[in-house]
């Protein structure tokens, strides 16, 4: 993207929901210094004064990083200095409402928002030192609402994530009950190709497979994970097998988040907000299907964001609404996962490693 990639400073950095309309405790973007397998966790400090940072992105190459604000219009780009000091470059318009995800483009010449709210696409230059300008181009998504009257009105995108190759951006809207694949051309998005989920479904987050050409995709409103077959070649997606996220004894309301493939491919990992829990599933790569192998309680409520630690063995879950972030180690023969750990953090929603 910039060059060789640095090594990693070591630094991890939790985003935490600070507003009464989220429910939030939160008070901006912690930052922590932590070891291999997240063996040291230590405070150093925070950035506050900045409203619901609701997704982080992190640039090694330039020691840069990126948030959008939940329920706001802007994206913000902070550099990073070794002893994990955060100095504000800045934020930029996003050209929409409620921006939730981001992504860089392999050039690093541009960061790529999806504004939920406003249903749109936008594309945000970045300069050399990593700064934003405002965005030059926003792309709105088309399709008619699904059949959820309060949560898909209008086009809704969830997710920014590229391609393993790096020429398309894959967004799921959850408003539509489709999957965009964006291409950049030059300076311009476009839509390359798009995909139905059932209705109601409401596609939100998507993972690929490592090494194959399959691609995970999370529906939020059915607790759903759909294997999909990914074509670099054509840029589409063809849907291939559908799996429920919650356990057959669960009867109450939940909605699915945060998805998770382990580097080597065998393991992914699904959270359900309500029943609280971290579905396991078996990937059988040449088929695509996941096979469900069991669910762990998440550590607290509403598992809204999970990712791998550094080294990929450790598996850390933001717990919204339970005001922790729970640590699990993962067996690399079963894939099962043992709480190895949790620490206090407020109302945490996205985390980010550097």
């Amino acid at each position: 993207m910039t060059g060789a990639a640095p090594a990693p400073l070591g630094l991890a950095f939790v985003g935490c929901f600070t507003t009464e309309r989220r429910r939030a405790r939160g008070r901006g973007i912690d930052v922590y210094r932590t070891g291999a397998g997240l063996d040291t966790w230590t405070h150093l400090g925070r950035v506050e004064g900045i409203t619901n940072p609701s997704f982080l992105v992190a640039d090694p190459g330039r020691a840069v990083l990126y948030t959008v604000q939940g329920d706001g219009e802007a994206a913000s780009a902070f550099a990073v200095t070794p002893d994990g000091t955060l100095r504000a470059l800045g934020a930029a318009a996003t050209g929409g409402t409620n921006s939730v995800h981001q992504a860089l483009d392999p050039s690093g010449r541009f960061l790529i928002v999806a504004n939920y709210a406003s249903g749109s696409v936008a594309l945000l230059p970045v300069r050399a030192d990593g700064a934003l300008e405002e965005a030059c181009q926003i792309l709105s998504l088309p399709g008619e609402p699904g059949p959820h009257r309060t949560e898909q009105a209008c086009a809704h995108p969830h997710h920014v994530v590229l391609s393993p190759d790096g020429r398309h951006a894959i967004v799921p809207d959850k408003g539509l009950d489709r999957v965009f694949v964006l291409r950049l051309d030059g300076e311009r998005l476009a839509i390359a190709s798009e995909v139905a989920m059932r209705p109601g479904a409401g596609p939100r987050h998507l993972a690929f497979h490592p090494s194959r050409n399959l691609a995970f995709l999370v529906n939020e409103l059915d607790s759903s994970i759909a294997t999909c077959r990914w074509d670099a070649a054509s840029g589409t997606l063809q849907p291939l097998h559908l799996v429920p996220t919650l356990p057959p004894d669960f009867f109450g309301a939940s909605t699915a988040a945060a998805i998770v493939v382990t580097p080597d491919g065998r393991h992914l990992y699904a959270s359900n907000r309500g029943q609280d829990g971290i579905a396991r599933f078996h990937v059988d790569a040449e088929g695509g299907r996941l096979d469900p192998a069991g669910w762990t309680q998440a550590g607290g409520r509403d598992p809204r964001f999970m990712v791998l630690a550094p080294g990929g063995t450790n598996l850390l879950v933001a717990n919204e609404q339970g005001d922790s972030l729970a640590e699990f180690a993962i067996d690399p023969t079963s894939g099962d996962l043992t709480r190895t750990g949790s620490r206090p953090s407020l109302s945490p929603c996205t985390i980010a490693f550097l």
